[in-house]
């Protein structure tokens, strides 16, 4: 910063990388410089080999490849959901696996009056972070949450519409765990029964 080097995000860019080893530094800096992207390149080598590890096992997991079928959710979101989850058929409806991951509201309520706050936070922290992630990248593939996604932007703040992404996206997965029923099939399957309840 002090040499007027500001790139934010894009400093860890390959370009950004390359641009940050040829700035001009004193001794010091120049040497806390290398020994810290020599720490980020080995940070890397180990992540790499724990996302190979993670396909590794996915490859055997017939439910994860499943899941992977809903664009967006990749091997990691689809085997946390997986484990995070495990029997499926414990739970009866969506709306108590987005209780147990922790995105529906907190009720406040009284003199017959329902007031929502923010989300209850309960489960595993971890997975409810990935399908927020997941849920971003899902809204840019699908229609169907784009268009809801977009209308809840114009009504609410967008962290609530992230959220609510992330929890359209967790009742789906599950519902495609429980019927075993792929990505195209269940996208079909809900745009018929929006139909039905329409008529």
């Amino acid at each position: 910063m002090n040499q007027g080097m500001q790139k934010g995000r894009s400093l860890w860019s390959r370009e950004g990388q390359k641009a940050l080893q040829e700035l001009t530094l004193n001794h010091w800096a120049g040497e806390r410089r290398s020994n810290l992207l020599d720490l980020l390149k080995n940070l890397d080598q180990k992540i790499g080999l724990l996302d190979s590890a993670v396909k590794a096992v996915v490859e055997q997991n017939e439910r994860a490849q499943l899941l992977m079928t809903q664009p967006g959710v990749g091997p990691i979101t689809s085997l946390a959901f997986v484990l995070t989850l495990g029997d499926v058929t414990r739970f009866q409806r969506g709306k108590q696996v987005a209780s147990y991951l922790g995105l529906i509201p907190r009720e406040y309520s009284s003199a017959g009056k329902q007031h929502l706050g923010s989300i209850t936070k309960q489960g595993n922290r971890f997975l409810r972070m990935l399908l927020v992630e997941a849920a971003q990248v899902v809204v840019r593939y699908d229609p169907g949450f784009r268009k809801e996604y977009v209308h809840r932007c114009h009504q609410k703040p967008k962290a609530v519409a992230k959220v609510a992404a992330a929890r359209k996206l967790a009742i789906r997965l599950y519902w495609m765990l429980r019927t075993h029923t792929a990505y195209p099939e269940v996208v079909r399957i809900e745009n018929s029964s929006r139909v039905a309840l329409a008529e």
